[in-house]
């Protein structure tokens, strides 16, 4: 995460702290391969802490990774 990200491994787990993230510990948890991920990221947040006048924001999740542990995860 630290080198996708291009900050270092301390400034990743204090964010995670920060947050509350532990996904460490979620048997599921899988970070995106997409090599976009980064800046859709940032694209993302940047909307949630600095969203433009008269924006509306629509999201739609798909959860495909759902779908996909059923092949991907044993038992």
């Amino acid at each position: 995460m630290s080198k996708a990200a291009d900050i270092s491994m301390a400034s990743v787990q204090r964010i995670w702290r920060a947050f509350g993230l532990k996904p460490h510990l979620e048997q599921t948890f899988k970070l995106s391969t997409d090599p976009a991920f980064v800046d859709k990221v940032h694209d993302i947040v940047g909307l949630y802490l600095n969203p433009p006048d008269k924006a509306l924001v629509l999201c739609i999740d798909e959860k495909s990774q759902i779908q996909a542990l059923d092949r991907t995860q044993p038992g």
